[in-house]
């Protein structure tokens, strides 16, 4: 199969931008589902919730003019059907090869907004040998998606061959994750308002925690977002969303939801530093947070980003009625004015994220 070429011309810049905000929403869930068959759920509702899911992704490219990205899933489509049909059985290779797209896909997308180079993505190489892993015989597609991810990351998989020992570690750290996750989700369930919470909080987490690499470790914080708010579950749900002054009693009441998560999370080692951020991210620079009034560094780097996140989410969800960027706006302009509840470096750190998210809202055309 000769070099495929691709249309990575942008047709209508409003139909485009439309595209971007629908995959924000569908990559999040392909990506949830393929972990799923991971885990080993391949029960066949998961996988034609995955094959509709591809189909509206398929549709919406084609009708937002967005044309290079309809090959690629069109080619996951057909793999994912060979599932459907029983021809081949679920292995991690097809999973790694349908998140290898998807993750092109998204830095494509990415790349074309911000007007950069796509070279580095390789994607008609990506296309090409996707479509002949496709169609390859049912007793060489599994090696087929091994080679494919190999030679388009340069990852050896066969490093990762079954016979490799399997790092117990690792997989208990995932299993975990995904049930933190579960609760955080279950909570923003409880409040029409809270829907997205769980995703928006994580990305602005670690978006701001990446500002300094390596400072902050990436599951730990990943761990204390999903859980940070768990206690206010155990709180009245006039809590959740109270306006105005709270009485002395209430106070003392809301000083005790963070130990309430945090207290979950100490009693599995693994995750201390998770539970460390939990319980001080409502403490403050100079003294005056809560629970134990801790000052400067005796707060620890996870929870001084998850203070800016939680405040960040507070108030862009108050005045979600001005729309995405006001809301946006009036948050950032109030984090900044309150600026002593903050870390002064993590601040600086926080503000670069929200200009460049503040900077994308502004290519987008208007109620986008």
């Amino acid at each position: 199969m000769g070099k495929q070429e691709l249309s990575l011309e942008i047709v209508e810049p409003e139909a485009f931008h439309d595209f971007m905000e629908v995959m924000s929403d569908y990559a999040p869930q392909v990506e949830h589902l393929v972990c799923q068959l991971g885990f080993g759920d391949t029960d066949a509702a998961q996988i034609d919730q995955l094959f509709r899911l591809l189909h509206s992704i398929k549709g919406d490219a084609s009708m937002c003019q967005v044309r290079f990205v309809v090959p690629f899933v069109h080619a996951l489509e057909s793999l994912l059907e060979r599932l459907r049909s029983g021809e081949v059985a679920y292995e991690d290779s097809i999973g790694d090869v349908m998140l290898l797209v998807m993750d092109r896909l998204g830095l494509a997308l990415e790349a074309l907004e911000n007007h950069e180079l796509l070279d580095d993505l390789q994607l008609p190489l990506l296309l090409q040998a996707l479509n002949g892993t496709v169609e390859s015989p049912v007793g060489e597609l599994l090696q087929h998606c091994r080679q494919l991810v190999e030679q388009i990351t340069g990852i050896p998989l066969h490093a990762m061959a079954p016979e490799a020992p399997v790092d117990a570690a690792l997989l208990a750290s995932r299993g975990d994750l995904a049930f933190f996750r579960l609760l955080a989700v279950q909570f923003e369930q409880r409040l029409p308002q809270f829907l997205g919470r769980t995703e928006r909080n994580l990305a602005l987490a670690l978006e701001a925690s990446r500002q300094a690499p390596g400072v902050v470790d990436d599951d730990q914080l990943e761990a204390a977002v999903y859980m940070h708010d768990i206690g206010m579950m155990l709180l009245p749900e006039s809590f959740w969303l109270k306006n105005g002054r709270m009485s002395e009693l209430e106070r003392r009441q809301m000083a005790e939801h963070p130990g309430w998560a945090a207290g979950l999370l100490e009693r599995m080692p693994a995750w201390a530093g998770a539970a460390r951020m939990v319980a001080q991210h409502h403490e403050m620079p100079d003294g005056r947070g809560y629970p134990l009034g801790l000052r400067g560094a005796e707060i620890c780097d996870g929870a001084r980003i998850l203070a800016l996140v939680d405040a960040f989410e507070a108030v862009t969800l108050k005045h979600a009625h001005r729309g995405l960027r006001h809301s946006m706006m009036r948050a950032i302009a109030e984090i900044n004015a309150s600026e002593r509840q903050f870390d002064p470096l993590w601040l600086a750190r926080f503000n670069q994220v929200i200009r460049l998210r503040l900077a994308a809202c502004a290519r987008r055309p208007a109620g986008g």
